[in-house]
């Protein structure tokens, strides 16, 4: 049994059946970057029968055309670039029937500065084409993570943060953050719609499934331990002694999309921001023996003194890539697409802080 209800985590075994009959939708739900790592999980999870809040009817959004790997969920695609306002109300506006939002996407730019406007005129651009025509929605959930606590990538390690484990209630950092922004707009923006419920999420490092993922540290992962077997090289750890050793932990993608659900059906979760993590830890070096041994490929550790970066290893790999999904008839992918180096060798480089889910607990959340 989950927190309250059983079906979230591994929602993807568990479809609907297809001669199910029609029901009658209580809940529509707006998932924005539904090809993301947590916007597949709610697409999977969502449509369940069991899903509280539901049945649901669920619209998914996102800016590419809509992969064959997501064709299985059962929703409403619509391709629409929300960086775009005109493109976000032209598609969004006419969705009269939403009653919940859960907004999962971001993009990334060159510096913080350029991310809080890049951001914040998507967030904006949604918000404005759905609160002012949607006369029965209830609550946005609102995606951030655990950077609003350590500060953009841009100054990690150069600025004084607060200690962990991180609790929701610490003041915000004296920096340019693009999660402040967004927390900003979200919440001048329920302030236009009389009863409008709203909750942040702020998850870790994130585990799960998606190609289209720009933080998909296991995929990443996974891509690099599949090259190295393609070339019968030894899975080298391409990150430092503090991570190798120190406790990490990460956020399941599942978790994750289940933690936004609880909070936009439960009274108790309203208007709160959430820590959102497994609630348990591993360290890198036992995940690296299970990820060698999973892909068949020649264990290799932590070594003293070594300056690997998986940008460096994997720099001219992408022929390599294409060998291995064609062999394998895997779906076409870039390797650029799925192997985000810049951002393994961030997290695998660094020790993990910690947060706390003794919040989410006292609220009544309890999934595992």
């Amino acid at each position: 049994m989950s927190w309250w209800w059983a079906g979230a985590i591994g929602a993807a075994k568990k479809k609907l059946e297809e001669d199910e009959a029609p029901r009658k939708h209580e809940s529509v739900a707006l998932i924005v970057g539904v090809t993301g790592i947590v916007g597949n999980s709610l697409a999977e999870i969502l449509p369940l029968a069991d899903t509280p809040g539901g049945p649901w009817k669920v619209y998914g959004v996102a800016r590419r055309p809509r992969p064959s790997w997501n064709d299985d969920n059962p929703i409403n695609y619509i391709q629409c670039d929300v960086s775009d306002p005109d493109d976000a109300q032209a598609k969004l506006s006419t969705l009269t029937d939403i009653t919940h939002v859960f907004y999962v996407t971001w993009t990334s730019r060159s510096t913080e500065a350029e991310n809080c406007e890049a951001n914040g005129k998507m967030l904006k651009n949604v918000l404005d084409a759905v609160i002012p025509n949607c006369p029965n929605l209830k609550h946005i959930c609102l995606q951030t993570g655990r950077k609003h606590y350590i500060g953009p990538f841009e100054v990690l390690g150069k600025i004084e943060t607060h200690d962990p484990p991180y609790t929701e209630d610490l003041p915000r950092l004296n920096y340019t953050n693009f999660y402040y922004t967004l927390e900003d707009i979200l919440f001048e923006e329920v302030k236009k719609k009389e009863g409008l419920t709203w909750s942040v999420h702020r998850p870790g490092n994130i585990f799960g499934f998606s190609p289209y993922s720009m933080m998909n540290l296991v995929g990443t992962l996974c891509v690099y331990a599949a090259i190295c077997k393609h070339e019968g090289i030894v899975l080298r750890f391409p990150g430092r002694k503090a991570a190798w050793d120190g406790y990490s932990d990460c956020s399941d993608a599942d978790l994750i999309a289940e933690h936004q659900i609880w909070a936009a059906v439960d009274p108790y979760a309203k208007n709160e921001a959430f820590n959102v993590s497994n609630g348990d830890v591993f360290k890198w070096k036992n995940f690296w023996k299970v990820l060698a041994e999973q892909f068949g490929v020649e264990y290799g550790g932590y070594e003293e003194g070594q300056t690997l970066t998986l940008q460096e290893l994997m720099r001219d790999k992408g022929s390599v890539w294409d060998e291995i999904v064609r062999e394998n008839g895997l779906t076409p992918t870039k390797l650029e697409d799925v192997g985000i180096w810049w951002f393994a060798d961030i997290i695998l480089g660094n020790q993990c802080p910690l947060d706390s889910m003794n919040k989410s607990k006292e609220h009544g959340f309890f999934g595992i």
